[in-house]
């Protein structure tokens, strides 16, 4: 058999795994966690009065002070790093931090255990989670409830990529069980698999008279990660079109976000608002925005398991 022959063979019959076609990439833009806003804080005396350190993705600078953060530079990144001052209580966090992976500079997102101490005698465990996301946060937080109603999601986009392209690494601690812990009440042990997670949506949006904003899901991409992974340079996360609850590779989370699942925006009277998708637009419809997400957890807020690692880099729009 010639070599002609013995290459349609193992064509024909999948022995051969061909490598990803080569896309076009449009970068997005501090999407290769180069630089960083560093940001010094100070905690509330009655915990401690803690100097803490926590980052934001945009161009290198240094802020002093308890201040609300206001995106630097263009930056379209935020992250579950805030400041919350919370019944006179100033907390600060950190989950989403630089770090040098083999001579290169990547976002390490983190999930732990913050333990704070008020006045010296509560003692509160609350467990967080590493987010950095396509949106922004209005600082200071004030409450600890809806912690996703405080997050706007999202960015204006109307193009139409094949996929989102990436550079990641996980870390999997080898446990089947989640740890929620509000701060509030005791701890509880779940059952079951925490995973990290990466998406990209696409939506078309558009508001009514009374200022709610409504959606159609344009594209897909999502993946999750319930194992520890090599790092892995030039990952394409492909985007589905249309409606794809038929597809054979749906999952349920793939699924449309409505009701208590919907994820927040400003409307045009500057109100954070629920963005409620409806459906599924046709499949050569036009997006209007963007939704990129990566995550250590794939649940509810205050649920993780303490070490679950993910490390990213090099975010951009493959077409």
């Amino acid at each position: 058999m010639n070599k002609l022959k013995l290459l349609l063979l193992t064509l024909l019959t999948g022995a051969v795994s061909l490598p990803a076609p080569a896309l076009t990439l449009e970068k997005i833009r501090y999407g290769d966690f180069s630089s960083w806003v560093t940001r010094h804080l100070t905690e509330s005396k009655a915990i401690g009065g803690k100097k803490k350190t926590i980052y934001a993705v945009g161009p290198t600078q240094t802020i002093e002070g308890n201040k609300p953060y206001v995106a630097k530079g263009g930056s379209p990144w935020a992250s579950s790093n805030v400041y919350a001052r919370v019944s006179g209580i100033t907390k600060a966090s950190n989950t989403v931090e630089p770090v040098v992976v083999n001579g290169n500079m990547m976002a390490k997102l983190s999930t732990i255990m913050e333990h704070v101490k008020v006045l010296g005698i509560i003692n509160m465990d609350v467990m967080v989670t590493g987010t950095l996301f396509l949106g922004r946060i209005n600082e200071p937080i004030s409450t600890t409830k809806s912690p996703y109603t405080k997050m706007e999601m999202g960015i204006p986009y109307t193009k139409r990529p094949k996929a989102l392209v990436f550079d990641y690494k996980v870390d999997m601690p080898n446990v089947n069980t989640r740890v929620k812990s509000t701060g509030f009440g005791s701890k509880k042990t779940l059952s079951g698999r925490d995973q990290a997670e990466v998406y990209v949506l696409l939506q078309k949006r558009w508001e009514d008279e009374k200022g709610n904003i409504h959606a159609l899901r344009v594209g897909t991409g999502r993946e999750r990660y319930s194992k520890s992974v090599p790092l892995t340079k030039g990952h394409q996360l492909p985007i589905h079109y249309g409606d794809i609850t038929g597809k054979p590779f749906y999952k349920p989370y793939m699924g449309l976000l409505n009701g208590a699942k919907a994820y927040h925006a400003y409307n045009s009277k500057g109100k954070l608002v629920p963005v409620q998708e409806e459906g599924w637009a046709p499949a050569d419809a036009t997006p209007t925005h963007v939704l990129v997400m990566a995550s250590t957890t794939c649940g509810e807020a205050f649920i993780g398991t303490e070490g679950l690692t993910m490390y990213v880099d090099n975010f951009a729009f493959g077409f």
